[in-house]
């Protein structure tokens, strides 16, 4: 069977990858640089920074306190193999190994600041670096347009995925034959916003970032393994139509966190 890339996910699937809580920071008028910050890290060690920032930031909140002061325009961006999703190509191999980055343009320049996570501790306390490495990119307006598309078509294309994804699982019957699946799809089912680290937002953009990450997390659950009998014909058929239901939560989430501050 064909397995689906989900990227580098965290134990909960249904919380946030840090990218795109930086970006929904970074287009917030008025965000605080502290409290930011701490929305981005969580329980991670405190976050350093390398590479080209236009400054001399060595940690997360000296940078985030550059790029708020003035104009922007910020995404995040969810690459995997065989799709760039819009990153520029100077950092689509960090990129795609990370599965995810931000870009942000300010009237200084463009950069991508791709997130190098590694994890320590154990099951029951798990703990995380991570280091921002910042480069400068090239214009990537367009780029990302094109590949991404809107907010609009995000909101129609998720709609029209979750018909998918929920066929696929129920065909699956994951809460007959796994024991944690019933929990797993309840986590699912309650799913919201105000659970995560993110400032206001608007309805259409919690609506399509609800549902990205609810997507995604049942194709994670889904792609576990092939549960009851299934021939290889039908294994493979789920994963390709699986595949094309991550491809577009993960676009989606992007359009969500697509903003720009004049």
């Amino acid at each position: 069977m064909t397995s689906v890339y989900c990227g580098p996910v965290s134990a909960d699937p249904t919380s946030l990858p840090r990218s795109v809580v930086l970006a929904l920071w970074l287009q917030s008028v008025g965000a605080s640089p502290g409290v930011a910050v701490r929305s981005v890290q969580g329980d991670d060690e405190p976050h350093s920074v390398v590479g080209t920032t236009g400054g001399d930031a060595t940690n997360l909140r000296d940078l985030v306190t550059r790029w708020l002061d003035g104009p922007r325009e910020v995404c995040a961006l969810l690459p995997a193999p065989g799709d760039p999703a819009g990153v520029p190509a100077a950092v689509s191999v960090d990129a795609t190994d990370a599965g995810e980055c931000v870009v942000v343009t300010t009237p200084a320049g463009s950069w991508a600041a791709v997130p190098r996570i590694t994890a320590f501790g154990s099951a029951l306390e798990p703990g995380h670096m991570v280091t921002w490495d910042v480069r400068e990119v090239g214009a990537w307006s367009t780029l990302v347009a094109g590949a991404i598309g809107s907010l609009a078509d995000a909101e129609r294309d998720l709609r029209t995925s979750l018909v998918t994804a929920t066929e696929a699982l129920d065909a699956l019957d994951v809460a007959r034959w796994r024991d944690d699946a019933s929990d797993a799809i309840e986590r699912l089912r309650s799913t919201a916003t105000h659970a995560w680290p993110v400032p206001e937002l608007d309805g259409r953009r919690a609506r399509v970032l609800q549902l990205a990450v609810r997507l995604r997390a049942i194709v994670d659950l889904a792609t576990a393994d092939d549960g009851g009998a299934v021939n290889l014909w039908q294994a493979d058929q789920r994963s390709t139509a699986l595949r094309e239901v991550e491809r577009t939560a993960r676009h989606a989430l992007s359009a969500a966190t697509y903003g720009t501050v004049r």
